[in-house]
């Protein structure tokens, strides 16, 4: 099934647009259009945000109010009568 004969022509209408668009950047020397990607700056800056994400969360799980918390959950889970 091509793009021009899937159901309502959504492909197809997806593109025109998206020529279109570009067509309109060109006119205004917009080159802009084709960047699509994250820099290596964003990478680095978006992996120590998730790095620090990560760190905090595993303190809170690993913290004595939430291990007991959980051991509790899964105590009573075990323990309950059918």
């Amino acid at each position: 099934m091509t793009q021009e004969t899937t159901p309502n022509g959504t492909w197809g209408r997806l593109r025109w647009t998206r020529r279109v668009r570009e067509r309109l950047c060109a006119l205004r020397g917009d080159r802009t259009t084709r960047d699509a990607g994250m820099t290596t700056s964003e990478y680095a800056v978006g992996t120590i945000a998730a790095c620090a994400f990560a760190a905090v969360l595993y303190k809170i799980v690993t913290s004595a109010a939430v291990s007991g918390a959980l051991q509790s959950v899964i105590g009573k889970a075990l323990n309950a009568q059918f």
